[in-house]
């Protein structure tokens, strides 16, 4: 451990002050850490030094924070910042107060229906949220699944993911996720893994949640991997006969081993799972038909069992049948098995796969988007052809075209890191993005003066075009501060104690006849009643050099030629000599401030 004790205080990068050690994986270590900039608690990733020179390590690193960078949804474990270019290679994420739903499962064992459902949805909801992203987790497993003391499910460890358009790890770089988990596709080292390889993992984990059984085991990877491919699953109930059937139907037909057998998407299992958990007696098949008779099992080359047979027919019927009601079409029966459809109306509908896939049977539907300001993601702009459109075509086969421009919202993007920028900067590189900004400051004991704090939305969040951004700004540090006096009518002398007890500086002395007694502070520069940092602030006074001089009035006799009596010489003198001598003792005696 004292390799691990020796990261305790650590400061990383001058912000992330390591307090303690809360997690080790095979290549990462996990600590708990304070964020000295945003006062929050974080948790740091942190590579362990014998992989911090591997490139594969290196490059999960990057791929973990860029897959989730791009995700913001509450069952993903938020990532706030990554560093692979200093001596320690780390990623900050928000820190969980939890364990994982491993750690969880091996305490309590087989899971209730009603827990199992609950995790299993939150889990659907952040792959149905990453898969619309075109993020595939590729390595879903307990150990990977964060459960909170409220029941919140976190899905963490991004490491692994196929991310849309950039180069990911692939089975070759051995990153092809955990081999009990793994879908066959996965085992068999085939290349465009694509969702459904998540969603057969997410089937394994609710085997084992209902059973607190691993669907496949065997001495070694390998072999695991070939039950895969090749063995079908126990069914779960019978290990637990408690289990609801329909339930059952889900966890088998998202481990069935063909693809396009299975789940097709993370909505289809969750709608499913809705159903379950308002009817436990549920059990899905296709509306007006018996289920479908098991086939005689072939002796030679077969993978499949007579109880995947079954339920693999029961359950593809059932995805039509039990998933979602799509708006009816229409027909009119005509001679030659010719028929002619009138177009609905789907302006305004949610689209979904389940849309999707009904309306494939009658038409070649193509699906576009576009960003709106005023229709929320997901819904349907418009359609072509329109609505109340008739199309002839053959009965059983795909009609005419359709084309759904579905909605993406209101086009956003990433808001990008500006912290320690100067605000002026960044509010003007903001207005010219289009966004609104609104500045609020505070003081801070370590960002510079003018300089930005954070901003929301934080860096990496989306931020809608348009919408108004606040800037949180540095003040600086926080000084004390003094209440400045009122020092009009005072003498030098009183002036000199008062500044003594306001602890303010001295700045700058004028002088100008008043009616005010000469010597008397008449004006000061710092107005009564305000704030003002002790120590460092400055206040000039104005001080009266008494009434002005009367002027003689203007003679026409002569000058008088006479030398002045010499008394008068040293009385200007002494005069001077005063004035000189109490400027140079009132600067002396505010120099000590």
């Amino acid at each position: 451990m004292d390799q691990y004790n020796n990261y305790i205080g650590l400061l990383l990068d001058g912000r992330y002050k390591i307090k303690r050690l809360v997690g080790i994986g095979g290549m990462a270590m996990v600590f708990e850490a304070d964020d000295t900039f945003r006062k929050i608690t974080v948790a740091v990733k942190i590579l362990k030094d014998e992989f911090a020179s591997d490139e594969v390590s290196v490059q999960r690193f990057i791929n973990e924070s860029k897959a989730v960078l791009m995700l913001s949804h509450a069952n993903i474990v938020k990532i706030f910042d990554v560093s692979v270019k200093g001596e320690n290679k780390y990623i900050v994420m928000e820190y969980i107060d939890g364990i994982t739903l491993k750690t969880y499962m091996e305490r309590k064992g087989a899971l209730s229906v009603k827990e199992t459902i609950s995790y299993s949805i939150q889990i659907l909801r952040a792959l149905e949220h990453a898969h619309l992203g075109g993020v595939i987790h590729r390595d879903i497993k307990p150990q990977n699944i964060m459960l909170l003391k409220n029941g919140q499910i976190k899905v963490t460890d991004f490491g692994i993911a196929k991310l849309p358009d950039a180069k990911t790890l692939t089975a070759t770089d051995k990153a092809i996720g955990t081999v009990y988990y793994i879908s066959p596709e996965q085992a068999a080292g085939e290349k465009g893994i694509d969702r459904r390889a998540d969603l057969y993992s997410v089937g394994v984990m609710m085997y084992e949640m209902l059973t607190g059984k691993l669907p496949f085991d065997a001495e070694n990877p390998v072999s695991i991997a070939l039950k895969q491919i090749n063995e079908q699953p126990k069914a779960p109930s019978e290990i637990v006969p408690t289990i609801p059937k329909g339930l059952e139907q889900i966890v088998l037909f998202a481990m069935e081993k063909d693809k396009d057998k299975r789940f097709q998407t993370a909505t289809q299992m969750i709608d499913l799972l809705l159903k379950v958990r308002e009817n436990p007696g549920v059990v899905f098949r296709q509306k007006n038909q018996s289920p479908a008779k098991p086939k005689k099992q072939k002796k030679k080359g077969s993978m499949l069992s007579v109880i995947m047979g079954v339920v693999t027919a029961f359950l593809l019927v059932a995805i039509i049948s039990a998933v979602t009601v799509v708006k009816d079409v229409f027909f009119s029966e005509e001679s030659d098995n010719t028929i002619t459809i009138t177009v609905e109306d789907y302006v305004g509908d949610m689209y979904s796969e389940e849309l999707l896939a009904e309306l494939d049977d009658i038409y070649r539907v193509k699906v576009k988007y576009e960003y709106s300001e005023t229709i929320e993601s997901g819904k349907i702009l418009r359609q072509s052809p329109l609505a109340g459109s008739t199309r002839k075509g053959t009965q059983g086969q795909q009609i005419a075209d359709l084309t759904l421009y579905v909605s993406q919202g209101i086009e956003q993007s990433v808001m990008e890191d500006y912290t320690y920028a100067d605000k002026r900067q960044t509010q003007l590189t903001l207005k010219n993005k289009g966004f609104k900004v609104s500045l609020i400051e505070e003081y801070n004991d370590i960002v510079p003066d003018d300089c930005v704090i954070s901003t929301t939305p934080k860096a990496g969040e989306p931020v809608a075009a348009g919408s108004t951004v606040i800037v949180l700004v540095s003040k600086g540090e926080m000084v004390d501060t003094t209440v400045v006096p009122s020092f009009i009518g005072r003498t030098t002398v009183d002036a000199y104690e008062m500044l003594v007890q306001s602890d303010l500086r001295l700045g700058t002395i004028s002088y100008q006849y008043s009616d005010y007694s000469y010597g008397t502070i008449i004006e000061q520069s710092l107005a009564v009643g305000t704030s003002a940092p002790k120590g460092v602030a400055k206040i000039s006074f104005v001080i009266s050099k008494g009434p002005a001089p009367v002027e003689k009035p203007v003679t026409t006799e002569p000058p008088v030629t006479t030398e002045a009596p010499a008394v008068t010489t040293e009385t200007t003198t002494a005069t001077t000599k005063a004035t000189t001598s109490f400027d140079d003792w009132l600067s002396d005696r505010f120099k000590t401030q």
